[in-house]
């Protein structure tokens, strides 16, 4: 008997309660039924995809005894997208909500195949019943496929909040970016404030498509320049910076974030009075590098702020706790490519940056 993909979410779930899913729980069940999709997905141009299962969802309501179970196999000639999709919430939307509804939920909870357990997660996402969470939650774990269409199912609902929050905390790759986007469109306030302040960039370069939203819908400015903010706060904040300061082309950048040479100044402030850590060595020289080698206007800074950022941020960087930390945690084979960049990149480029021309430890 074919494993229905709720029930394939919820195993890796009890598996793994508090991290993502290995390999974003794939495979997945029904992998022998979908070796490629691609030639479905060629037969409608970019303002007809979605039609045809709509076209599909349209014949299904028109029958009033048609089940949900009539649709478990109805999709495998069309195109479905794994994105909101106008065509799909427009044929929900000519159907009776109740029928929509309680459609949607047997899909999701019991169909065996990825491309109708997509729809039902579309049908739920036009509907706003909270009942539907924990659904919608286990289903959004196979985050990569299903975490689009559940943040924006999660995201309509009233007490969406928490969830997404709970979501987030175990996705990774794709299912991250579609998550901490909805949670900074929805607005973000009390735990999910603090979770995406302090651990929503994980160190993946997808991070590039969020990192300057989080950064204004949890304001980090108001939070970073806080004289007592925590060491999570301040190390993450890093990472934010980082992430802005080489993500052009993916999300927002600092040459266009507001706040950028305050909270840039507020975080080499702050690691001043840390503890050095091979992590914070590495984060500081990327930033001060980025801010050396490109023009002050591209990291949000006029000269003067940009000038006075590299002194501070080498200022830690040319300590001897910070030095003998660095050259200890890295490992040798590291030595060409890691070493190169945290110290090399940051310490020569630094000294003749265009800036001053002059040694920036001098003063």
């Amino acid at each position: 008997m074919s494993t229905a993909l709720f029930d394939h979410a919820l195993r890796l779930q009890q598996l793994h309660p508090d991290t993502p899913l290995p390999r974003d729980g794939e495979p997945f069940p029904d992998e022998a039924a979908h070796p490629d999709r691609q030639p479905a997905r060629t037969r409608e141009g970019p303002r007809r995809k979605g039609a045809g299962a709509a076209a599909v969802l349209d014949a299904h309501f028109a029958d009033a005894d048609a089940t949900p179970a009539d649709l478990v196999d109805a999709f495998h000639d069309v195109y479905v997208p794994i994105h909101r999709n106008d065509h799909i919430a427009a044929a929900a939307l000519r159907a009776g909500r109740k029928r929509v509804r309680r459609t949607g939920r047997w899909l999701v909870r019991h169909s065996t195949d990825r491309c109708s357990v997509t729809v039902g997660l579309a049908l739920l996402a036009t509907d706003h019943d909270d009942r539907d969470i924990p659904l919608i939650q286990t289903i959004g774990l196979l985050s990569e496929h299903f975490g689009a269409l559940a943040a924006e199912a999660l995201q309509r609902r009233r007490d969406g909040g928490p969830a997404l929050l709970w979501l987030a905390q175990r996705t990774a790759g794709w299912g991250r970016v579609y998550v901490i986007e909805a949670m900074c469109r929805r607005g973000v306030h009390g735990s999910s404030r603090d979770w995406l302040l302090r651990h929503a960039c994980d160190g993946d370069f997808l991070a590039g498509y969020y990192a300057g939203k989080v950064a204004i819908a949890a304001q980090l400015h108001p939070a970073i320049v806080d004289p007592d903010a925590d060491e999570a706060l301040i190390d993450h904040t890093g990472r934010i910076l980082s992430t802005m300061a080489d993500c052009s082309g993916m999300g927002s950048t600092l040459e266009h974030y507001p706040s950028a040479a305050a909270v840039l100044t507020a975080h080499a402030g702050h690691l001043g009075r840390l503890a050095p850590t091979v992590h914070r060595y590495v984060t500081a020289a990327t930033i001060a590098d980025h801010l050396a080698k490109r023009p002050p206007e591209r990291n949000g800074c006029t000269p003067e702020q940009r000038d006075g950022l590299v002194r501070q941020y080498l200022a830690v960087l040319d300590r001897q706790d910070w030095c003998d930390t660095a050259r200890a945690g890295l490992a040798p084979d590291d030595g060409f490519t890691v070493w190169f960049v945290a110290e090399t990149a940051a310490r020569l480029r630094l000294r003749a940056f265009s800036g001053t021309g002059a040694d920036p430890r001098a003063e």
